[in-house]
């Protein structure tokens, strides 16, 4: 793809900056492909050469701790964030390259599930310079910031990180790793009450869940129940019968 784009910027300038990349006045005029072709996209040899180096050092870690389907999931969600972040963040006429944005998940995720791996090691003379996973992810999201906020002209290709970071650190948060958030903690929550609710037998169902509702149903009417209740009310049906 990157050697099918260098072709196209060699015997059609423009083309792939403005129909391929994505960009907010591309996504007003319908060009619905871009969010499929600017994933592909890089913004010059050095970027295509760092990606795939990111990819190929964290990228086989990560894949063997998730496997194959959580991996190409925590990629994509990488880039569809990376997309979105952009055209929240950008201005209209920006577009991206948005290669970044997948690579940009599996660092995050890196750093989530391995946060004190040293990924850089450096001993000059006396001086020892060590990095872990979470410092260099941290970094990453620093210096993608403060690009965001001076390079906002032109195509660009570093709008896709902080999107595609917060995606990714999101997707490996859901799946258990890292310090859960309050998502993940209210999702554990409504599975663990899900659990309970099923685990009861009818007869303790009925007496702990079914007949305070219908009682305040005899009270104030159908319109009075939350949404909480109402679901309940609909588990109800499936456990009485």
């Amino acid at each position: 793809m990157f050697v099918a784009q260098i072709f196209l910027d060699a015997f059609e300038p423009g083309f792939v900056r403005d129909y391929l990349a994505i960009s907010d006045s591309g996504v007003h005029q319908a060009y619905a492909w871009q969010f499929f072709t600017a994933a592909f996209l890089y913004a010059s040899p050095w970027h295509f050469i760092g990606n795939v180096l990111v990819l190929y050092i964290l990228g086989r870690d990560i894949e063997s701790i998730l496997g194959e389907r959580h991996f190409f999931y925590l990629f994509l969600s990488g880039v569809i964030g990376g997309e979105l972040g952009h055209l929240f963040l950008m201005p209209l006429q920006t577009p991206l390259y948005a290669a970044s944005g997948g690579v940009a998940a599996v660092l995050i995720a890196y750093a989530t599930i391995l946060p004190e791996l040293d990924l850089i090691s450096w001993e000059i003379w006396r001086l020892r310079i060590r990095l872990k996973a979470k410092h260099v992810a941290s970094t990453i999201l620093v210096l993608s910031v403060i690009m965001l906020l001076v390079d906002r002209e032109g195509a660009v290709m570093h709008s896709a990180i902080p999107g595609g970071l917060a995606a990714g650190w999101l997707y490996a948060d859901l799946l258990g790793f890292g310090r859960a958030s309050w998502l993940r903690r209210f999702l554990m929550r409504r599975r663990e009450k899900v659990q309970r609710l099923q685990r009861m037998s009818r007869e303790d169902f009925i007496e702990q869940q079914l007949d305070p509702i219908l009682e305040k149903i005899s009270r104030s009417g159908m319109k009075s129940l939350n949404r909480a209740e109402r679901r309940i009310l609909a588990h109800a049906r499936e456990k009485v019968s």
